[in-house]
């Protein structure tokens, strides 16, 4: 059954919806892993990673804590698949290094980018909401096996300039930050706490539901669910 959608703009999850969770999980957390040492020690005066540290710091409630300690932290988040927020900048930060040195490349399924194409042809604007941080996503766009996608995209929203991912006023605030009304926006996501949350927020929501995803046993609740891109239909709102 194909889903149909009358919005102005589409808001996008990456993992698990755009793209294969396992991919991050296996490829880009043991590359961050293996370089936030590095990082730590040798940019400490770079102000991203200085402010990183410092929330690093903040968040274990070790405000003298060292560059092994910190590295620790982050390894023990990582572990736990925990979205604390600088640790998905440090994350972000090599990983957008990682992609422009041509380590990496991103993952999409195969439904995704024509119909991120199609929509956009179409007039819907499109934005990224995520986990990983805005220069994480940043560079998941511009280095995907397709090329450079950016284009398509109209802006991208992360846990820190938008808030918490399950939370309504995040919603809320990406809202006001676009200028499109709730009622005119569509998420697409895998997670149901995300969904509900977008949901109260007055948007539209639909869970996204792939084979082998974490939270496909689980499934979405009482939302919308789609299996692949192509089972929605977006037009652009007229009205």
């Amino acid at each position: 059954m194909t889903l149909r959608y009358t919005v102005d703009a589409v808001v996008l999850d990456i993992e698990g919806t755009t793209s294969a969770t396992g991919f991050v999980v296996d490829v880009l957390y043991p590359y961050a892993r293996s370089r936030f040492a590095a990082l730590i020690s040798e940019r400490s005066g770079d102000p991203e990673v200085a402010r990183a540290v410092a929330q690093v710091r903040e968040a274990i409630g070790e405000p003298e804590a060292d560059a092994v300690r910190v590295e620790k932290a982050l390894n023990a988040w990582l572990d736990e698949d925990r979205k604390a927020t600088p640790l998905k900048i440090l994350q972000g930060v090599i990983w957008s290094e990682g992609f422009a040195r041509g380590d990496l490349v991103s993952h999409f399924y195969d439904d995704v980018v024509p119909e991120l194409r199609a929509w956009h042809s179409s007039g819907v604007r499109l934005y990224v909401y995520s986990s990983g941080s805005v220069a994480a996503q940043r560079a998941w766009f511009t280095n995907s096996p397709e090329g450079d996608l950016t284009s398509l995209l109209s802006g991208l929203y992360d846990t820190e300039n938008a808030g918490p991912k399950q939370e309504a006023e995040s919603y809320r605030r990406i809202s006001g930050s676009t200028g499109v009304e709730p009622a005119r926006l569509l998420f697409l996501s895998d997670r149901p706490g995300e969904l509900d949350a977008a949901r109260a927020a007055g948007w539209h929501a639909v869970g996204i539901r792939r084979p082998g995803e974490p939270y496909f046993e689980q499934g979405v609740g009482d939302h919308a669910a789609a299996g692949t891109f192509d089972e929605i239909t977006v037009s652009r709102s007229t009205s």
